[in-house]
């Protein structure tokens, strides 16, 4: 098929190589005139990377990634380490990949290399899909340059203020969560406490932070949730002050506080939640990722279920005669994981945040005696999301 596809971030460009490597024709529309995101980590759980391996990109992802040595929790002000489970060999031999810390701008990088080296006209850069039109052999996207292109399907990777969502199901209510979200990132060799090697959650009344490195251990990036009633953008380009995030996490850590002192900027913004989608479908029009199922940031999964999304409905769309039962097959096989990732992700936000010492105590004690006797238990827990390969199914 010919197949248009709305968004060239993660999960569009994971699309176009997936849908590719089942034989069809893509095409990919980016509203930005350059494939320079903002600044910020990812993590890469196995389950991402399956596809990766598949798609024949992750030894270009390896290149500039990082590979935490474990999963950990800690206390936010006091560093006391609550668990620390081994990740390097033990992601590999237990869920079948790498776990990776990765630049956002680096994953890009390397899915648009990919692409365009397979097809070089793939790729139109500063052009955006504003609408589409449909019919039983056909879709057409209207672009903001007027210009109108013809394909066989659409697909909505425009993230989660998507213009294809809009249009297929009418304006949303997003509802705000009563926390905002802080992200920032430094060069270590401008730090005094280097961030742990691992994938660290530090626990606090009422907020938490994570912290990871990247690019070989040269850059350290830093994420933080604080409740707050007062509500700021829900965009990842809006940007706060030193002076607030330092408040917000006064008599932290200094792994903690030492990113955002030394960080050249730093973003904040709101977090919102939504209501499952009641369809992911519009005849040829199709959505996937942030567009359809839009993640809180306590699972890490908000780019690994858009990867998945990508290989699940190139597998779908191929296999199928009829594509609007391909398109409803995909939403029947995806829609379940992403809801209960999703629901992983909003019981996290408790977890993260207990606001006195009796709750603390009662949920960290137990987590810290796991850790030190019961390894395996913990990492069993997640072997229902890091262990699931869409690739054989």
């Amino acid at each position: 098929m010919r197949v248009l596809i709305a968004g060239g971030g993660i999960g569009g460009l994971t699309a176009a190589l997936a849908l590719d490597h089942f034989g069809h024709e893509v095409f990919v529309f980016e509203q930005s005139s350059v494939l320079d995101e903002v600044g910020a980590g990812i993590q890469l759980s196995p389950n991402g990377m399956q596809v990766l391996n598949q798609l024949g990109v992750s030894a270009r992802i390896l290149k500039d990634a990082f590979r935490p040595k474990a999963l950990e929790m800690r206390m936010g002000r006091s560093g006391r380490r609550l668990f620390d489970i081994p990740l390097r060999k033990s992601a590999i031999n237990r869920w079948g990949a790498d776990y990776l810390h990765v630049h956002r701008a680096d994953l890009i990088q390397a899915l648009y290399d990919a692409l365009v080296a397979r097809r070089p006209e793939a790729v139109s850069l500063g052009q955006k899909v504003v609408s589409y039109q449909k019919d039983e052999t056909s879709v057409r996207a209207t672009l903001d340059t007027g210009e109108t292109v013809e394909g066989e399907l659409l697909v909505g990777a425009d993230g989660i203020h998507s213009v294809v969502r809009t249009q297929m199901l009418g304006t949303e209510a997003p509802r705000y969560t009563g926390m905002t979200a802080w992200r920032a990132m430094s060069a270590v060799s401008d730090l005094t406490e280097i961030p742990p090697p691992t994938a660290t959650v530090w626990t606090g009344s009422r907020r938490h932070a994570v912290t990871y490195l990247l690019r070989g251990g040269s850059l350290a990036n830093f994420v933080g949730v604080v409740e707050r009633k007062a509500k700021h953008l829900e965009s990842w380009t809006a940007e706060g002050s030193r002076e607030d995030a330092l408040a917000d996490f006064k008599g932290w850590h200094s792994s903690v506080t030492g990113i955002i002192e030394h960080a050249p900027v730093l973003h904040r913004w709101a977090l919102f939640d939504r209501d499952e989608l009641p369809r992911w479908s519009d005849g040829r029009a199709v959505l996937m990722g942030d567009a359809c199922h839009p993640m809180l940031p306590f699972l890490a999964q908000g780019a690994v279920m858009a990867i998945e999304d990508a290989y699940v409905l190139a597998r779908e769309v191929s296999s199928a005669a009829d594509l609007p039962d391909a398109l409803k097959a995909y939403e029947a096989c995806r829609k379940p994981r992403t809801s209960k990732v999703q629901a992983g992700a909003r019981e996290n936000a408790s977890l993260f945040h207990r606001s006195n010492p009796i709750t603390q105590l009662s949920t960290y004690g137990p987590m810290w005696m796991a850790g030190r006797m019961m390894k395996g238990f913990i990492h069993s827990r997640n072997d229902w999301l890091y262990g699931h390969d869409v690739t054989l199914g």
